[in-house]
């Protein structure tokens, strides 16, 4: 039977590479500064806070609530997005060990 190329890694590195996909859009990257600045959930006012269209906007939303790394609610006729604090732990968590034993030449 064929393995996946996935299988050739660990868990921790598909991880963090499904999660540096997601980030790899500076609208991604607004969308959680924002989200954090704010501390709350947010809803119909990001796209006011985005120089995209809300088309736009809600594309990138899915991808990050796709990789777990905002959560989205439905608060009545609308959705209210924040930040996932246990993925946002995990990513940071992993980065670090990603980069933990940098050392310059």
């Amino acid at each position: 039977m064929a393995k996946s190329k996935t299988d050739l890694f660990t868990k921790q590195e598909v991880d963090l590479a499904k999660i540096a996909k997601t980030l790899a859009h500076p609208a991604r990257i607004k969308i959680l500064n924002l989200l954090n600045q704010k501390g709350t959930c947010i809803t119909g006012e990001l796209v006011e806070l985005m120089p995209l269209a809300q088309a736009t906007v809600s594309q990138h939303l899915k991808e990050l609530k796709e990789a777990g790394l905002i959560k989205g609610e439905v608060e009545g006729p609308k959705m209210c997005y924040c930040i996932n604090p246990e993925v946002m732990l995990k990513a940071k968590d992993l980065f670090t060990k990603l980069f933990s034993k940098i050392s310059c030449c």
